[in-house]
């Protein structure tokens, strides 16, 4: 089988309430299988987890933007940064930008592969030393950029910062005091476009494969994770 048959055959849409019947569905076979097939758009490459809609109503592109996150326990909204990375610097730039959270952190895993699940499960290990944790992500950076139902959080609750690298493939900075994230963005050229918009912002689609789900399997195991919360 194909790579374009194979994507094909593993991709599904992202569940949207309410949401109005896809434009996916409109095409045959070959005109879904041409699209799914586009990764570059200009400059900016995207990874194998994702696919824009047919009609391109966001067109994938490099960049972050400022935002706010309103934490309802609290009642603060919290500063964060979104941003798009090309594929060939994609994972490096998430990588560098874990650097400033500290030498220990807590990690989430966050997985969709259970379709029959209800949204998403977060898988939780605390206290892991910066280093070790790198080196197991590097271990697994084909999985983690490649599979649209994997992302991953690192925090630092003392901070509180947080990084998240979500199944969309953008990289989601929380927390305050985030310029010396905002300067390793500028390091790997994606530039700030406080008026860009990402392919979370339009239907769009996931990838995966049962190799994926394996290799998550390992993962969990690596990081000590046994149990969902």
């Amino acid at each position: 089988m194909g790579f374009l048959k194979k994507f094909f055959r593993n991709v599904y849409q992202e569940e949207m309430p309410a949401a109005p019947a896809s434009s996916f569905e409109t095409l045959n076979e070959d005109q879904l299988e041409a699209h799914l097939g586009v990764a570059r758009y200009g400059s900016f490459t995207l990874s194998d987890a994702v696919r824009p809609s047919y009609a391109l109503e966001v067109v994938p592109s490099c960049g972050f933007r400022h935002d706010t996150y309103r934490d309802e326990q609290s009642k603060k909204n919290v500063p964060v940064l979104m941003a798009a990375a090309s594929r060939e610097q994609l994972f490096e730039t998430f990588m560098e930008l874990l650097d400033p959270l500290g030498p220990v952190v807590d990690v989430v895993l966050e997985t969709s592969h259970d379709y029959n699940a209800a949204g998403h499960q977060d898988l939780y290990r605390e206290h892991i030393d910066m280093p070790i944790l790198q080196s197991i992500l590097w271990d697994f950076e084909e999985m983690l950029v490649n599979d649209g139902c994997t992302g991953i959080a690192v925090l630092n609750p003392a901070t509180p910062q947080e990084v998240q690298f979500d199944e969309h493939k953008l990289l989601i900075v929380y927390g305050k005091e985030l310029r010396q994230y905002e300067q390793v963005l500028g390091d790997w050229n994606v530039p700030c476009r406080d008026d860009m918009r990402f392919i979370t912002e339009a239907e769009h689609v996931h990838s995966t494969n049962d190799e994926y789900i394996q290799q998550f399997e390992q993962l969990k195991m690596r990081l000590g994770i046994e149990s969902d919360y």
